[in-house]
């Protein structure tokens, strides 16, 4: 996507189809390694998660068509990369439409059946989702292929150029690292909910978090385009607009996420109420919102940015600011609160808008040195 980006930005449509093509190549060596070990371990996987056997033998095929199928996965995912990359966010978006309306009506057809087809049961779930992502993938191509995009790509150019395929997984190796450090950082900070709270402060948590991304959408989406017209202006040389570009993204995430924190501080209940009807799990949940929620703000700051900088191809900057703000402070400052202090999940809650703060001073700082200008894709 950054490749893309900055190509496009360079008015060189063949080099960004070349960087697209590219990326699929490594996405489909790695998925290949991946998806085999996946389908030949399917129950070793399950066993490892805490399966008992029964569950087990009962889940392995539906982890093999999964598995056997990621690769389609992948390819809806980056396939849509590159179009927001080159500015046609519209294809990505029916992209993904299309597969989810698809899978939506195959998973009741395939898992319970219709008339006198008896279904497949949880094994026709993978199935339905693989068959409605592969249409979302088939929409996907006929774009990328027949010269509707902006993108001029080649099937020739999928053949590995090895200088760009280093280049590429030179930029790409920090985002995973980033997704990475984020994601272990979740992990932890339920680890310490579950240890304080216990099966309802869990239930509670995680009810939260699921609201909160619902909502953040949007955010993130705007995020993504900041990333996608930073690129494009870098790519053209206009480094003033690139950064008109992120203080404008920034001033539409704060109304949005400013709107969004004002909804979760005086109607946080309700929404929680219409995921669950524990009362105990709505009290942990609505908590867990009102906290959270008083980092909308920053938080939708500190994502632009944070997109800036990988629009820009300075992929290290962010993983650096997650490794301090995520790993330095979060974890440890969320162990203090919930478990010296004895707050417990409510200490959790509040590590979490405090760390997102240190993420958008760090990012703010950093944005206006001004390093990322001077990165070279």
């Amino acid at each position: 996507k950054k490749q893309d980006a900055i190509r496009i930005g360079e008015k060189n449509p063949e080099a960004a189809g070349k960087a697209g093509m590219q990326t699929i190549f490594i996405a489909v060596a790695i998925n290949i390694i991946l998806s085999a070990l996946g389908v030949i371990y399917a129950t070793d996987i399950l066993l490892l998660m805490g399966a008992s056997a029964e569950t087990a033998r009962e889940g392995t095929p539906f982890i093999r068509i999964m598995m056997g199928g990621s690769l389609i996965i992948v390819l809806l995912f980056l396939i849509n990369g590159i179009f927001r990359g080159a500015g046609n966010a519209a294809i990505a978006m029916k992209s993904l439409w299309i597969a989810n309306i698809a899978n939506i009506i195959l998973c009741p057809l395939l898992i319970n059946g219709i008339g006198s087809f008896d279904g497949f049961g949880l094994t026709g779930a993978a199935i339905a989702t693989t068959i409605g992502r592969s249409i979302g993938v088939s929409y996907q191509l006929y774009h990328l292929f027949g010269g509707r995009s902006s993108i001029k790509v080649k099937l020739a150019q999928i053949l590995p150029d090895w200088k760009q395929v280093l280049s590429i997984i030179k930029i790409a190796a920090p985002g995973v690292l980033q997704f990475v450090i984020a994601s272990c950082s979740w992990i932890f900070l339920a680890k310490l909910v579950a240890n304080s709270g216990g099966e309802i402060g869990s239930a509670g948590y995680q009810t939260a978090l699921r609201l909160m991304m619902f909502f953040m959408l949007p955010a993130w989406g705007l995020s993504n385009a900041a990333a996608t017209l930073v690129g494009q202006n870098m790519g053209a040389g206009h480094y003033d607009r690139a950064v008109e570009s992120v203080w404008k993204t920034i001033k539409y995430n704060i109304i949005f996420m400013g709107c969004v924190m004002v909804l979760f501080l005086t109607l946080g209940e309700f929404f929680v109420g219409l995921f669950t009807a524990d009362r105990e799990i709505i009290k942990v949940a609505a908590e867990a919102i009102r906290i959270m929620s008083l980092g909308f703000i920053i938080y939708g700051i500190g994502m632009v940015l944070v997109s800036t900088f990988n629009g820009a191809g300075d992929t290290r900057t962010p993983t650096w600011i997650n490794i301090g703000a995520f790993w330095c402070f979060q974890i440890p400052f969320a162990y203090l609160l919930s478990d010296v202090w004895d707050l417990g999940a409510t200490g959790v809650f509040i590590a979490i808008p405090v760390a997102e703060v240190l993420i958008c001073i760090a990012g703010y700082i950093l944005f206006r040195i001004g390093k990322w200008k001077t990165v070279k894709v």
